[in-house]
């Protein structure tokens, strides 16, 4: 979380810097120009006076040393040139080579021969390569007899500009890694309460409610946030806690009354007549008593698992091992078959009381409520990172109307009211299934024989956990 808080303010940073280092690196530049323009300028108005006395009295031979000795120690051409544009004195070799090579000499020449001081050319931008024109008129108004020009290369200049740059950039990147230095740590500590937050919020979304988040660190605004979250858990562990300990023990406290009134009510049984109807009514009354214990030890089974809330990894093959023979046998007692197409190598997240129990019970509804003929329990991994485990038969099945309410607790087809069942059995799988990151939904089962519609399904998908590499020697599952 710290990195994109740093994505975030790094390039704010670098903005900030560019929008203050641009216009200081275009001013250092343009100063470097300034100072070799200076110079040459200089040099050029100290040639002129030589070259206005040297012209007037015909003598040219110092002024022409001195122009060769100022090429020989600089690299820089100094031409006197008359009105035609001829190279009166100078390295005329040198004067001419550079000169070809710059488009803007004309230009400056003819404004210098004029009599006018032309703006200098050459751009100070590193990556051009053009030179330094600089042209003074030697004589004044239109005693103009010439001109003395100069042809300065700017890769000195360039290159210190380039150093130049080079040292703001480096002193610019100084604040950036401090930022980074300093932000590191410092967006660590704020939002260390935000990730164990994170982590506490997701471990209870897996059902475990016993998790707190550390109210003593970090920002005196994210404890206070910590300190509410753990009271707004308290409040919720104990509530529930409250809720399932009144289902268990409600339960656990109906179950001797209820045990003592089914033995009441079948001692009753030797003293029913033959005529009359008292032999319907204590059926009823028994089916009754029998009906409301099984509803007292679904809901004990519901308050126990529950009450466990840690989904764990687990391999289907080893579910199925310790299952398929057991279903076959009910299946084949029920004049039903069996078909299982599961892959081996399946790993997922296993919902709290067990997925065999779950599958258990999806089977014994297939069994019970179905009337089918094929029952199978098909598996695959699905796009997501989950794995789908589907037990369908080919049965009466339901309704869409009827499958969206099949997950609520207590809820029963009309056309079940007389199969045993609480109705609770579907709802506590979905809420097991839920709490382990899955999901339980209802779909058509298989084709009936008649050709008539489809059967029921009960499809379970569950997260995908990755299979951690075992050594060669270990063995392999086999397939069921």
């Amino acid at each position: 979380m710290h990195r994109r808080l740093l994505v975030v303010l790094v390039p704010l940073a670098v903005l900030l810097v560019a929008a203050l280092g641009m216009p200081l690196s275009v001013t250092v530049a343009e100063r470097e120009m300034q100072e070799t323009y200076v110079d040459r300028l200089n040099d050029v108005g100290r040639f002129t006076s030589l070259a206005e006395t040297a012209l007037s009295t015909g003598r040219t031979e110092a002024l022409q040393q001195e122009l060769a000795r100022y090429h020989e120690l600089y690299g820089i051409p100094v031409a006197v040139i008359d009105t035609s544009g001829t190279v009166l004195l100078g390295p005329t070799g040198a004067y001419q080579e550079a000169a070809r090579a710059e488009p803007a000499l004309p230009r400056i020449v003819t404004a210098a021969l004029a009599g006018a001081r032309p703006e200098p050319s050459g751009e100070w931008a590193p990556w051009d390569d053009s030179a330094l024109v600089v042209a003074e008129p030697v004589g004044r108004d239109s005693e103009v007899v010439g001109a003395v020009v100069t042809i300065s290369d700017l890769s000195k200049t360039r290159h210190r500009i380039l150093v130049r740059w080079a040292q703001l950039a480096g002193l610019g990147l100084l604040p950036l890694i401090a930022l980074v230095a300093v932000a590191w740590p410092v967006s660590a500590w704020v939002l260390r309460p935000v990730r164990e937050l994170d982590a506490a919020s997701s471990r209870i979304s897996q059902g475990d409610l016993t998790i707190r988040a550390d109210a003593e660190a970090g920002p005196v605004e994210l404890r206070r946030l910590a300190e509410s979250f753990n009271t707004m858990m308290d409040a919720v562990e104990n509530a529930v806690q409250r809720q399932r300990a009144f289902v268990s023990d409600a339960s656990h406290q109906l179950r001797n009354p209820l045990t003592s009134l089914r033995l009441a009510v079948e001692s009753l049984e030797p003293h029913l007549g033959v005529a009359g109807n008292g032999r319907q009514v204590y059926d009823v009354a028994v089916d009754e008593v029998k009906a409301m214990q099984r509803m007292l030890n679904s809901l004990q089974a519901s308050a126990r698992m529950e009450s466990i809330r840690t989904a764990s990894p687990v391999d289907l093959d080893a579910v199925l091992a310790t299952r398929v023979d057991r279903w076959r046998a009910l299946t084949a007692t029920a004049g039903q078959t069996l078909a299982v197409n599961v892959p081996p190598g399946l790993r997922l997240l296993e919902p709290t009381g067990g997925l065999g129990s779950i599958l258990d019970e999806l089977i014994s509804n297939a069994l019970r409520l179905s009337d089918a003929q094929v029952v199978e329990v098909s598996a695959r991994v699905v796009p997501g990172g989950v794995v789908a485990i589907a037990v369908r038969d080919d049965g009466q099945g339901i309704d869409a109307s009827e499958r969206a309410q099949a997950l609520r607790r207590f809820w029963r087809s009309p056309r079940h009211q007389n199969v045993s069942g609480t109705g609770l059995g579907l709802a506590i799988c979905a809420d097991l299934v839920g709490a382990a990151g899955g999901e339980l939904r209802l779909e058509e089962g298989l084709p009936r024989p008649d050709g008539s519609g489809h059967g029921f399904a009960a499809v379970v998908t569950l997260p995908v956990v990755p299979r951690v590499e075992s050594s060669p020697d270990a063995p392999t599952p086999s397939p069921v």
